[in-house]
């Protein structure tokens, strides 16, 4: 939305605008109603992140022209939960629209160029695990960030994730998912000092209803440093990523400082 603002504020003062035309494309913020939808075109601007279509419970139809309408705001849209007939109806939206099945991700419009340059490092327990990591390590990408894999590194085989230590230490954010019994976020937190984003995955048998045994186990890791998602919200956790990396970047500053570090155009403010 704050690429939007920017042309519309831009426009007027170099003529190219009318100021009722202004008001015409400002009259949708900060949302717009469809009916069905309040679309929030403010949030970008409010906190860093823009909106996201979450694609289950909504016809094809709908998210649709829940996409127009966040375009005529913003460059990028991400459509999670996506599946084949989501993809089609935004495919017809916009016909360079990016689809990963194995993420159930589509992507409207280019990645972020936020100002991060830390490494937001994606690992996971086990190949089950790989559509959330995936929505994961996607998300991240679109919203700007380095991203690196590092897959099928459970503690059933430690010598698969302690063979990587290196690049552990090298990832400013770490990301770790994992189903079963969950350890793989305790253990990485033990052995570098990154902030670890846990994300339980509802991979396992009958005992570990569903994620929530994976859960537990993370919010109970005795190594420090270790918050903890929702089950198989991979988009959540590399949104808490994105935020983190981009505070690195900007020195702790203030929320219309934070803001800027999702501008399309990864431009600061001048003061």
């Amino acid at each position: 939305m704050e690429g939007g603002l920017r042309e519309v504020l831009e426009g007027v003062r170099n003529g190219t605008l009318s100021v009722d035309r202004a008001l015409e494309r400002l009259r949708s913020l900060p949302f717009e109603d469809l009916g069905f939808a309040r679309v929030d075109h403010h949030r970008l601007l409010r906190t860093g992140l823009a909106e996201v279509i979450f694609c289950p419970g909504k016809e094809p139809g709908q998210i649709a022209d829940i996409a127009r309408a966040m375009l005529r705001h913003t460059p990028t849209v991400l459509a999670t939960r996506a599946d084949e007939a989501a993809h089609r109806a935004l495919a017809e939206v916009d016909s360079s629209c990016r689809y990963y099945p194995l993420a159930r991700l589509a992507v409207l419009g280019p990645n972020l160029q936020a100002p991060t340059q830390g490494t937001v490092l994606v690992a996971c327990a086990g190949t089950a695990d790989l559509p959330v990591a995936e929505e994961a390590a996607v998300t991240a990408e679109v919203l700007g960030n380095p991203v690196e894999r590092l897959y099928d590194v459970g503690v059933a085989g430690l010598h698969r994730l302690l063979g990587h230590r290196n690049r552990l230490e090298a990832a400013r954010v770490l990301v770790v998912v994992a189903g079963m019994e969950g350890a793989l976020p305790s253990v990485v937190a033990g052995l570098v000092g990154r902030p670890v984003i846990a994300v339980p995955t509802s991979v396992g048998y009958g005992a570990s209803l569903g994620g929530l045994a994976a859960l537990l186990a993370m919010l109970n890791s005795c190594s420090p440093g270790v918050a903890v998602v929702n089950i198989d919200n991979g988009f959540g956790a590399a949104a808490m990523a994105t935020l983190i990396n981009r505070r690195f970047e900007t020195g702790g500053e203030a929320t219309g400082d934070r803001a800027s570090a999702g501008r399309p155009d990864g431009r600061r403010p001048t003061r």
